[in-house]
């Protein structure tokens, strides 16, 4: 019989509307069961589009349901952290947005209770099942032998916005929705990293390896933020980071890597396309380059497929976990740190939030 993992998505908002409504709808292997916001309104138009079993007001609510297995946190960055650890402490399996937390210490405070705890947690670090990434990952694992350096970029466009609302549904806001006290968006620095250079970090730790140190410079200048950052891997390779909010130009965002036995480049889309990114690998054993096609790269919807896969069937973890979530956590305080003095910053030595 085919297996489907009840789910309950916390939080009607945004990343919701844009994306887990639909994936959950359309994935292999789940159902929607659950949807829970405190916001009426908006809670009652979610549960009238998207059809769940149930709408609860109140996430204790949901979480006493023993037919919820695992719960989705949708919901603010500064609220991922309590809300994944009670979801964890009542016995479901979590699948938090990213960044997985704000701070160290918090998300190392969850990875106890989580170790603890036997279930899952996965970060939604959607671009580790993007098809072309995959393949990357394979030929490095397989055949391209020790690395040499690696070298990522993320340019986000000034036209954004553009692009996307031309993509995504028309998302519903309610007066009534729970937000963070003051105003995140504010801190443009701290937001710009915890948005975007989780996606940049969690790339580089999945194709480059663990990261030592970061040295990074930070210029502010038209209205843009440029990060320059050099990194220290694990294995000796060297590293570099370019992060930049935003460019006057297209959305772009990409990889190289070279090694003993090859090398691999990538570009990556802007998600909601559902376009594999473009991956040649070159091996120096036929000398030949190989680009994978990628036919299914709804990675909103593959990543929760992934997630349920390793829920029902024991699977190998495929997306990131919550030990990726707290090294990425330190790699982002850290390129803040050192951005603010200048100085190399150890991840070892590393607390606080970004």
């Amino acid at each position: 019989m085919k297996k489907e993992l009840r789910i309950g998505i916390l939080g009607c908002g945004p990343v919701a509307q844009i994306a887990h409504f639909d994936a959950c709808r359309k994935s292999r292997n789940i159902q929607l069961y659950a949807i829970s916001d405190l916001a009426d309104d908006l809670r009652t138009r979610m549960a009238t589009m998207w059809e769940p079993q149930v709408a609860y007001r109140t996430y204790d609510e949901m979480l006493a349901d023993d037919q919820v297995e695992a719960i989705i946190v949708a919901v603010a960055d500064e609220f991922h952290v309590p809300l994944a650890t009670q979801a964890i402490e009542s016995g479901k399996h979590v699948f938090v947005e990213k960044p997985m937390g704000v701070g160290v210490e918090e998300c190392e405070a969850l990875k106890r209770t989580v170790d603890t705890s036997g279930l899952i947690l996965q970060v939604g670090n959607n671009r580790r099942f993007d098809p072309g990434i995959t393949f990357a990952k394979q030929f490095l694992n397989e055949e391209m032998g020790g690395r040499i350096d690696f070298k990522a970029w993320y340019y986000d466009s000034a036209d954004r916005y553009t692009m996307t609302d031309n993509l995504q549904p028309i998302v519903h806001q309610s007066d009534r929705a729970i937000r963070p006290d003051g105003n995140p968006k504010s801190d443009r620095r701290r937001y710009y990293v915890l948005g975007h250079a989780s996606h940049l970090v969690d790339t580089a730790r999945l194709l480059g390896g663990e990261i030592v140190s970061v040295r990074a410079r930070l210029l502010e200048r038209y209205g843009t933020w440029c990060w320059y950052v050099d990194v220290d891997f694990s294995d000796g390779s060297l590293g570099h980071l370019d992060l930049i909010i935003a460019v006057q130009g297209d959305f772009e965002e990409g990889f190289m890597i070279h090694g003993e036995h090859g090398s691999v480049k990538g570009r990556v889309f802007l998600p909601w396309y559902h376009k594999s990114s473009v991956v040649e690998c070159f091996s120096s054993k036929d000398r030949v380059f190989r680009r994978p096609l990628g036919a299914d790269s709804y990675t909103y919807k593959t990543q929760l497929e992934g997630f349920a896969d390793t829920i029902l069937y024991g699977k190998p973890q495929h997306g990131a976990n919550v030990d990726d979530g707290v090294a990425a956590m330190r790699t982002m305080v850290a390129i803040a740190r050192s951005a603010e003095t200048g100085e190399t910053v150890r991840l070892s030595d590393v607390t606080g939030v970004v």
